[in-house]
């Protein structure tokens, strides 16, 4: 019987770098876009993806990915419960 092997999801190579706001970056971002924290896209504290981060609802969660015609693209997700 072989054993299966468990690949962490956050160290994927398709996994993009995910990284907590401090608050005055996070204040930035919401005056820039003149938007508020419910007006982000949700990501839940749940996600894989933030299960290496001490991550809290409310939080406001910076995506970086790769992208082949812009090199890189930023997206921002607010943090609920689940």
């Amino acid at each position: 019987m072989s054993e299966k092997k468990v690949v962490k999801i956050t160290n994927h190579i398709y996994q993009p770098k995910h990284e907590i706001l401090p608050k005055d970056q996070a204040e930035e971002i919401l005056k820039k876009y003149n938007t508020k924290p419910s007006q982000l896209p949700y990501v839940m504290r749940s996600d894989k993806a933030l299960e290496d981060l001490d991550v809290r609802p409310g939080d406001i969660i910076k995506i970086t990915r790769k992208s082949p015609t812009a090199g890189e693209s930023v997206y921002y997700r607010y943090v609920v419960e689940g």
